[in-house]
């Protein structure tokens, strides 16, 4: 990447924002503004507004490329059964905004999406262009807000991924952990597959991707599935965190999604395929295992 670059990233203190600001500071001319939720809410119309001028304005001044990469969502994934409306409001109405004022300051936007946008019923991972079919709130509203970026006019990427874990925040891996410490043994689901993807090896790859963006080197295809590498299911991933934890994978019990109602349905299979990444020239995450071991070791 050769100039500087300023990015704003939406959500900026959830665990993908917290880890692209972490990461900047080791990037050459790379710097993030990363506003919490509550200090930039999508939802506010004027204030999405205001960010994305200012972000440009600044950037303009400082001789730097601006774009914003939007981390910002609902993604209480069994709340949205009966709370459609606010996650609509962020998910859908938040980005159609967001991408209209990115739109009038010439601004490119990268917006986070998922796995949730498929219905799950495949046998092999999904392409970018397999056609999609939610089967929760949350997915119908990230689906939907996927199409208000790429129908906006904006310069835009819609990045799919999956499983996502980081230091901070409410995560799968966290809260293993805190299980592993409670309990002599537990029950996970073991007919759900999906690639784990650690939130910090994301935030590298889409700071490659704006990167790239900005220097007129965007990839053609506008829907980037971006995971770590590898797939396994919630049980395999919960034997792995005992293992980096020194515990015995053996206390963790499989266990079938019927045996574990959740109002949301999940879906069985959301491997995604990340031949759209690798097609772009960008680079693959490294596998879930080894992310997972570095993980932890630098906790």
């Amino acid at each position: 990447m050769t100039g500087r670059l300023l990015v704003l990233v939406p959500g900026g203190s959830g665990q993908l924002g917290r880890d692209l600001a972490a990461l900047a500071p080791s990037l050459s001319g790379v710097e993030v503004i990363a506003p919490s939720s509550a200090e930039l809410d999508l939802t506010r119309t004027g204030d999405v507004v205001s960010a994305v001028g200012a972000l440009a304005e600044r950037a303009s001044a400082a001789g730097a490329a601006p774009v914003v990469v939007n981390a910002a969502a609902y993604t209480a994934v069994d709340a949205a059964e009966t709370d459609e409306g606010r996650a609509f409001a962020v998910n859908v109405d938040g980005p159609r905004v967001l991408a209209a004022a990115c739109t009038s300051r010439r601004v490119p936007l990268v917006h986070l999406s998922t796995d949730y946008v498929f219905p799950g019923d495949a046998s092999a991972p999904y392409e970018v262009d397999d056609t999609l079919g939610p089967r929760s709130a949350y997915g119908r509203t990230k689906a939907a807000g996927e199409d208000a970026v790429l129908g906006s006019g904006a310069s835009s990427w819609v990045v799919r991924t999956a499983w996502v874990y980081g230091k901070t925040g409410k995560n799968f891996v966290e809260t293993m952990a805190r299980l592993e410490k409670e309990r002599d043994t537990l029950s996970v689901v073991d007919d759900q597959t999906g690639s784990p993807t650690w939130s910090a090896d994301l935030a590298a790859g889409l700071l490659e991707l704006a990167g790239r963006i900005v220097a007129g080197q965007g990839p053609t295809g506008r829907v980037l599935h971006c995971t770590g590498g590898g797939t396994t299911t919630w049980c395999g991933f919960a034997r792995a965190i005992f293992a980096e934890l020194g515990a015995d994978p053996e206390r963790v019990r499989p266990c079938t999604t019927e045996e574990f109602p959740r109002p949301a349905q999940r879906p069985a299979y959301s491997v995604l395929s990340n031949a759209s990444w690798r097609e772009a020239g960008l680079t693959p995450l490294r596998s879930w295992q080894e992310a997972l071991k570095a993980y932890f070791a630098a906790a």
